[in-house]
């Protein structure tokens, strides 16, 4: 099979599996109201689907470099799809919707980075990178269309169908992967010489580790703003409600601002390959950390230069995003690459899981979210890391 056909499968597979990814937090406010969720609770059933992938991806991801992939991700994919029926069956509350959310994000540990292990088994080199880059930009086109189509089918019909075609897509996806991927390499478990679950070799890796701490700051800073960017937007829009735009709802400007990611991974990737992949991470990331902690401070200007600032902050963010996950995969042997996606996944989730946290005890503490002071404080807190990135790029080229 050529690397254009492996790649347009696996793309395309990891958009199918994401149809239940977003169902929840696009109808957030729907299913707030019903069931009376306080704001605490609505949050930490966001926050159930990273902790159903961080449990699962150590596991899943690592198994990869023993058994067949394809196995791995259709297990997974069942799992996604029954998340997803059991909300839209079930789902009335708190610990029903929690427990929906989990399998949901443990489906994700299983078909995410196992799905990028199952591409990259079959290529080398540029070819490699580049299908790295497009397989990474799908999450974020995957991630749009769980929002849009939950959002169209909730407000046109009921939440509950929602959730069906979220139970469809990964099904979908794991047929495809199953029937139309060729098995991957691996090793039998008896020819390994470390546990299943011992990531002492990946983590002493000085090739690999640099892109590990880099993800986890890139996802700080994405779901950091993900998580924010519709409330910040429907702030944006109380401050001048005469000039607001009233065709779009917040949350379609947020899936037309995350529509931007694909393009700059994949575009980001390219200027890597060209420039060095060092260079551009460093440029990307010190660029979305200074906008990061400015753009909070906008919120009163005109709507549509707000929104072009999110969408140049959103595309800088994403701009890092292929050449540090292509780097990762090409820095590290093929029989530790599935356990290395798995510290890489686990770590840059775990990241992912404190940000919106860390954003909104920052908003809360600054005098909350009807302050524009709040705001860019709260922003800022996920951009700093991002404006420190010269000085981490200094100390690293110390240290090569």
């Amino acid at each position: 099979m050529s690397a254009r056909r492996l790649t347009l499968t696996m793309c395309l597979a990891e958009a199918l599996s994401m149809t239940g990814f977003a169902a929840y937090t696009t109808l957030l406010p729907q299913l707030q109201r019903e069931w009376g969720l306080s704001n605490s609770e609505a949050g930490a059933i966001s926050g159930f689907l990273f902790a159903g992938y961080m449990v699962s991806v150590p596991v899943l991801t690592s198994l990869t470099d023993r058994m067949d992939t394809r196995r791995i991700y259709l297990g997974a994919c069942i799992i996604g799809s029954i998340g997803a029926a059991f909300f839209a069956l079930y789902g009335q509350g708190f610990w029903s919707a929690a427990f929906a959310q989990f399998l949901i994000g443990a489906a994700l540990g299983g078909t995410y980075m196992p799905g990028l292990k199952a591409l990259t088994d079959h290529l080398e080199g540029a070819a490699q990178s580049r299908a790295t880059a497009f397989y990474t930009a799908s999450f974020g086109v995957g991630s749009t269309i769980s929002i849009l189509v939950a959002g169209k089918i909730g407000a046109t019909l009921d939440w509950h169908w929602a959730f069906w075609f979220g139970a469809i897509g990964p099904v979908l996806a794991g047929l495809l992967v199953t029937f139309a991927m060729p098995m991957g390499r691996m090793k039998p478990a008896a020819h390994h010489s470390t546990a299943l679950l011992d990531f002492r070799p990946v983590l002493k890796n000085r090739k690999t580790l640099p892109y590990i701490i880099g993800y986890a700051v890139h996802n700080y800073e994405l779901f950091g703003q993900r998580s924010w960017m519709v409330a910040f937007l429907v702030f944006c829009a109380t401050l001048q409600p005469e000039n607001a735009p009233m065709v779009l709802s917040a949350a379609t400007l947020a899936a037309l601002i995350n529509v931007m990611g694909p393009v700059f991974s994949v575009s980001g990737n390219e200027l890597a390959i060209r420039f060095g992949r060092s260079r551009i991470i460093f440029l990307f990331m010190t660029l979305s950390g200074a906008i990061a902690c400015l753009i909070g401070y906008t919120a009163a200007w005109p709507w549509y230069i707000v929104v072009l600032l999110m969408m140049l902050h959103y595309s800088t963010m994403l701009g890092d995003s292929g050449a540090l996950t292509s780097g990762a995969v090409a820095s590290t042997p093929p029989e530790m690459r599935g356990a290395m996606m798995a510290v890489y996944s686990f770590l840059g989730f775990s990241a992912a899981f404190l940000a919106p946290l860390v954003f909104g005890m920052t908003l809360d503490l600054a005098g909350g979210n009807k302050s524009v002071t709040a705001w860019g404080l709260a922003f800022a807190s996920i951009g700093i890391f991002g404006v420190l990135s010269p000085l981490a790029r200094w100390w690293y080229l110390r240290r090569t």
